[in-house]
């Protein structure tokens, strides 16, 4: 096979995280080259085996360097920033990360003259309390003035096998006396699945969705946080109250957390301000077709996949409730 028969190489940023690894074995599938751009490629070799041999590579990159950017692009006919942080930690800030970082992809995609598609958050907002909403919003501006013809997808709150939601609060009915219901559970979410955020990334590297559209990407039901959590107590068979934590308190327990050397805080003060907002897919994306739906792409019910991971926190795993002996 020439050079110019090979299929098309995309580089994905974040190839290893939450939904950078699902987008990694979607494209593979598709059989595109894959080349994955991560902090850390020797703790990436298990995306390796999604592939055929030598179909994927690992590259070495971090967002905060440029050079590594453009050597992780080179050759490149689309690229895709999967990459996002939740809570900041040393040199990985917000503004680092996920603005500074996103407008140099789009440069260095701009430089070789590939195709972007970039994930985003819904809620992205320049004006808003979040500096995690601000800092999307604003990557979000700069990728389109920089690619006018780029993609961006906001999806909702993401559910899956490696999720830090669904898992937290299953891992903490195990041990904790209640689960905190922040701002009275009133926040409303759409959790979309993420083998369909993977399947829309997938569509856009191949030339499938509007160029220089946002799309907001949602599941097929809306949820209020207090459902949610009953949701996932329901599925692992836990019993738990749900205690209202008001969002000033939280705000603090977040806040005092955060100075806690050497540990992930299990709340940010930043977190609680975006959950002040409902996460969902907006009236008017619903109506201009940009979203699931809209590309065509049915979306997952949480309860049709949630069962499936969340299994080991029952009380007795897999023999929870089976009525045969472990």
């Amino acid at each position: 096979m020439t050079l110019s028969n090979l299929p098309p190489l995309v580089t994905v940023f974040g190839g290893s995280g939450f939904i950078g690894r699902h987008v990694v074995r979607v494209l593979a599938k598709r059989g595109y080259r894959i080349r994955v751009a991560v902090r850390r490629p020797d703790l990436a070799g298990y995306l390796q085996p999604q592939g055929n041999l030598g179909q994927i590579s690992i590259v070495q990159a971090n967002l905060r360097y440029r050079n590594s950017i453009d050597r992780a692009v080179e050759g490149a006919q689309h690229v895709v920033n999967c990459v996002g942080i939740l809570t900041e930690s040393g040199r990985n800030t917000f503004d680092a990360v996920q603005e500074f970082g996103a407008k140099a992809i789009a440069e260095a995609a701009r430089g070789v003259g590939a195709s972007l598609t970039h994930i985003s958050a819904i809620g992205a907002n320049a004006n808003s309390a979040s500096a995690y909403a601000r800092t999307k919003a604003r990557a979000e501006a700069a990728i389109l003035s920089i690619k006018p013809d780029a993609v961006i997808l906001r999806p909702s709150i993401v559910f899956g096998p490696e999720d830090g939601f669904f898992n937290k609060f299953a891992d903490m009915s195990r041990t904790a006396p209640f689960l905190p219901l922040i701002g009275g559970g009133l926040t409303k979410f759409q959790p979309v699945y993420v083998e369909d955020v993977a399947e829309a990334v997938a569509r856009g590297v191949d030339g499938k969705l509007k160029a220089g559209t946002i799309y907001e990407l949602g599941g097929p039901e809306v949820l209020s946080f207090r459902e949610c959590l009953e949701t996932t107590l329901a599925v692992i068979n836990r019993k738990k109250s749900l205690v209202s934590l008001p969002f000033g308190l939280a705000s603090l327990i977040g806040n005092i957390a955060s100075w806690v050397p050497l540990i992930t805080p299990p709340i940010t003060a930043d977190q609680v301000r975006l959950l002040k907002h409902d996460n969902v897919v907006s009236k008017e994306a619903e109506a201009e077709g940009r979203t699931l739906k809209g590309i065509g792409l049915m979306p997952t019910l949480l309860v049709s996949v949630l069962p499936s991971y969340l299994v080991r926190y029952r009380p007795q795993g897999q023999f929870t409730g089976s009525g045969k002996a472990a």
